[in-house]
């Protein structure tokens, strides 16, 4: 991925210039608050993939703390 630390604001303008042409502003604009859609639900699901993983890490802790104590 180092390839994208060069691109600066020409190339990010010429993209966006032809991504208009292709798909029409109108287009673009749905396609943007499409992303920004994904985005938000990835960033939930992210979350709460994570407080799974903590719910059972502490389930898993717990059962090893009641086995260490009644043996």
């Amino acid at each position: 991925m180092n390839f994208l630390r060069n691109i600066g604001t020409p190339e990010i303008i010429i993209i966006t210039l032809v991504l208009i042409i292709f798909f029409g502003s109108k287009r673009m604009s749905e396609m943007a608050r499409e992303l920004g859609e994904a985005s938000k639900e990835l960033k939930k699901a992210k979350k709460e993939a994570k407080e799974s993983i903590e719910a059972v890490k502490q389930e898993v802790n717990l059962e090893d703390k009641e086995e260490k104590g009644g043996a």
